[in-house]
């Protein structure tokens, strides 16, 4: 007899449209009722991020000051978020890899209790429940996508193509956890699952490129792996300090050399709570993508809840297998977390942990956060072994040669790069 793991939820509202179980006609969505006529703003990116900048480039801080934040502010300025998470109290936790914690008390309010499988990775798109083709156009920034050229382009007004593709939207969370919170949505007239394929991670890579921030991360979460909506998304926003994950040490894979065509390097964090594996570099960005996305389909297709971390502008990934939601289900994480509600993603995994209860945020010590994240970690024998399994999907050999430990790049507080100076002192995180 088949055994279904649930735990009772309260999902976070993404949508102001979340709420209203409608949606459709005369409201101008984002379905096929009213996103074919419409005429959103497009960026257009190119197709090789690592390609000269040509004499009509656009300026490399405009896709994310003039652009992505501009239109987030404007949407502010509109009231349509559910509260201002620049008012939310920051601060970093004193200790060796510097936790961020957020007070947001009312973050987890006012939301609908709901049943949530947390045993199956993949599941089918269901239409009854919410997904983003109900979103208002009024929450959508921009829609993002490949240009035909060399060149990255801007256009006020595009009316929506008529080809062989959706298009894909960038849309505010409107229960943002850090200033510029939003969500990239890929082909959202296609009305894919939550699940990773390769078309929609370069995407999301490529968003990572055109932002050119170190401060900017896109963040993905599966199916039992705390994503709310089963409607395939990214997050991202804008943090103005280093990741604790970005800080932590990690120990270089070595390859055989029939392996190293792709250019990408494969290290594994050490002296961090949550067993990870780190990706970088790449002879190209779908290189990059494709060893990722081939590592991601393993872990969906074998139901491992996993999250992903896309930083240093899609240069660097991070896969974590976890296993909180499943410890949760059947009783066998303390009560004492769970009274934190803190429901680990992609975000507290990386170090930026969102607390709703005061004392917690007063009390938040570099233990507590290691002891919450201790618990969302494979044991060592499990991570080898879907380590091994990663790499035959991928077709990565790891060679006899020793493993070499390195330093994170922002390990070094002379090494964290610096903060954009447009940026308001409200919305930066004080040391």
């Amino acid at each position: 007899m088949e055994m279904k793991l649930t735990i009772k939820r309260v999902p976070t509202v993404l949508s102001n449209y979340q709420e209203e179980g409608g949606g459709g006609c005369g409201r101008n969505c984002l379905g096929d009722c009213c996103l074919p006529a419409s005429k959103l703003p497009l960026y257009a990116f190119k197709a090789d991020p690592k390609k000269p900048a040509q004499d009509d480039e656009l300026p490399t801080e405009f896709f994310l000051n003039s652009l992505l934040l501009a239109q987030w502010e404007d949407r502010v300025a509109r009231g349509l978020f559910r509260y201002d998470v620049t008012a939310c109290e920051t601060k970093v936790i004193p200790g060796e890899l510097g936790f961020v914690a957020q007070l947001n008390e009312g973050r987890h309010l006012k939301k609908r209790p709901t049943e949530f499988r947390v045993d199956r990775v993949l599941q089918p798109f269901d239409s009854a429940k919410f997904n983003f083709t109900k979103v208002g156009q009024e929450e959508v920034l921009f829609r993002f996508e490949k240009g035909g050229g060399g060149s990255s382009y801007f256009l006020e007004n595009a009316p929506s193509t008529e080809g062989d593709h959706a298009p894909s939207v960038v849309a505010i969370n409107v229960s943002p956890i850090e200033y510029g919170h939003v969500l990239l949505i890929p082909r959202v007239l296609d009305r894919l699952p939550q699940q990773i394929d390769p078309e929609s991670f370069l995407l999301a890579l490529h968003m990572a490129a055109e932002a050119a921030s170190p401060y900017f991360r896109l963040g993905y979460n599966s199916l039992g792996a705390f994503a709310t909506i089963n409607h395939l998304h990214f997050q991202a926003y804008y943090l103005s300090v280093p990741f604790p994950v970005e800080k932590a040490p990690t120990k270089k894979i070595p390859l055989a050399k029939c392996a190293l065509n792709s250019g990408v390097k494969v290290s594994k964090l050490t002296n961090f709570p949550v067993r990870g594996l780190v990706f970088e570099r790449g002879n190209t960005l779908k290189d990059l993508a494709d060893v990722v996305t081939n590592a991601c389909i393993w872990l969906q297709e074998n139901n491992v809840p996993f999250n992903v971390l896309i930083s240093d502008s899609g240069r660097r990934i991070f896969v974590f297998p976890q296993c909180y939601a499943e410890k949760q289900a059947l009783g066998e994480v303390s009560q004492d977390l769970l009274d934190t509600q803190v429901n680990p993603a992609v975000w507290e995994i990386s170090g930026h942990i969102v607390l709703k209860r005061r004392t917690d945020f007063e009390e938040a010590s570099e233990a507590s956060a290691w002891r919450l994240l201790a618990e969302v970690s494979l044991s060592e024998e499990r991570f080898e072994e879907v380590k091994a399994c990663i790499f035959e999907a991928t077709g990565l050999t790891e060679s006899d040669e020793e493993e070499e430990s390195s330093e994170s790049p922002y390990a070094s507080s002379s090494s964290v790069p610096r903060a954009s100076s447009h940026m308001s002192e409200g919305c930066l995180v004080l040391q």
